[in-house]
């Protein structure tokens, strides 16, 4: 694999200097006819560590795609991305590049940025990437960007695209074990590279003394004004903790064709967000006195946008609680999105999506028919 070269390099070098370690030992073993203790030596990985330090500079990885409708197999593919390389920069192709090749976008071109952009994995963005990487953009990429290596997926973001696009519910668990392995990986902290001498330490929680700021939602159809809202939160404080409700919660209070995305999908979609430190996964509907003494809560917000502001006026108000102790704190929006906005630009653009989801699902057969013949061992990630 190509995008590995650099790594390969330094396999291949740590291989050649382990190799004449012990054959120089052998063969003075062999000459003086004397037992010779060969010394402990690092790991390859150590060593490879080592050697990526002694570079001048970054090694620098390019990914890039649509990302529309951003979800977690997105996310995971920009993850392991960005784990190929020091930097990830990531070009976000235009509305109208998209247009002309797929179809008409759903979340247009400033939103898409603002979802890349907030990746815990994404260290710069590039706007207005072409679709198809021409030699001048690719000289571009290696002479004005600095790219080293340029990746690109062995296979298309599919997961839960066509589910998104039809606006179906999905309560399979068959996956739950997959989604259980992706959460461990997106709760990576913000330091993304822990194998570069603890540059990284993972997931951190709050020192005793940080303000601790709560905001809680379905966070269904993850999109921008989420993304906004999550990032005015984190202003507000030391560590940012994010409650997620069931799908049960939701239904009650949304209708039962909601939510979309499943409890377990849109916590990923949480976790890879670079303002949020921590999530409540199946989060209680009311804020108590008992989970803000518990989690250390200095502050529960909510913002001006959502699905249903009528809480306010009920008997039963989730945040009467943090209210009562002066703690509640409600944000302006700074984007006027709400899940169902989403829906019904699906909606409005139906028979086009239709088209762009059934072309996706002939790819999906095309490329699996075409993988079953490929080795287990072949590589995730090839250069572009």
């Amino acid at each position: 694999m190509e995008s590995g070269s650099g790594g390969c390099s330094a396999r291949t070098l740590a291989a050649c200097v382990v190799g004449g370690i012990v054959l120089g030992a052998s063969v003075l073993a062999l000459h003086l006819s004397v037992p010779v203790s060969i010394p402990s030596l690092p790991p390859v990985d150590a060593l490879r560590r080592r050697f990526r330090r002694r570079r001048r500079r970054p090694v620098r990885v390019y990914m890039d795609g649509c990302f529309d409708m951003m979800h977690y197999g997105h996310c995971n593919a920009l993850r392991q991305a960005r784990a190929l390389g020091d930097e990830l920069v990531v070009g976000v192709i235009s509305d109208e590049e998209i247009k002309a090749n797929k179809g008409p976008p759903v979340t247009p071109m400033h939103e898409r940025m603002i979802m890349v952009g907030a990746l815990k994995w994404v260290d710069d963005i590039i706007p207005d990437a072409p679709y198809a990487i021409t030699e001048d953009f690719m000289n571009k990429l290696f002479n004005e960007y600095n790219i080293d290596y340029i990746i690109h997926g062995d296979d298309p973001c599919l997961l839960p695209d066509g589910r998104m696009l039809l606006c179906v519910r999905e309560r399979s668990s068959s996956d739950a074990h997959n989604h259980s392995s992706l959460q461990r990986q997106f709760s990576s902290g913000h330091g993304q590279k822990i194998d570069d001498g603890g540059s990284g330490s993972g997931t951190r929680g709050p020192r005793p003394d940080s303000r601790i700021v709560y905001i809680d939602g379905a966070f269904d159809l993850f999109h921008a004004g989420h993304v906004e809202i999550l990032r005015l939160a984190r202003e507000l404080g030391d560590f940012l903790l994010v409650g997620i409700h069931t799908d049960q919660t939701i239904s009650s209070t949304r209708g039962r064709h909601r939510p979309i995305m499943n409890l377990h999908e849109r916590s990923l979609s949480v976790l890879a967000c670079r303002y949020v430190d921590e999530v409540i996964i199946g989060a209680p509907w009311d804020v108590s006195k008992d989970m803000i003494t518990t989690f250390n809560i200095s502050l529960v917000v909510h913002g001006t946008i959502a699905e249903n502001m009528d809480f306010m006026q009920d008997d039963s108000n989730p945040y009467a609680v943090p209210m009562a102790m002066g703690i509640y704190h409600r944000l302006e929006s700074p984007l006027d999105i709400t899940t169902s906005t989403i829906i019904r630009r699906i909606v409005a653009n139906h028979e086009a999506y239709q088209k762009r989801n059934e072309k996706k699902e002939a790819s999906e057969k095309k490329y699996y028919e075409s993988k079953s013949d490929l080795h287990d061992d072949a590589p995730k990630l090839v250069v572009k």
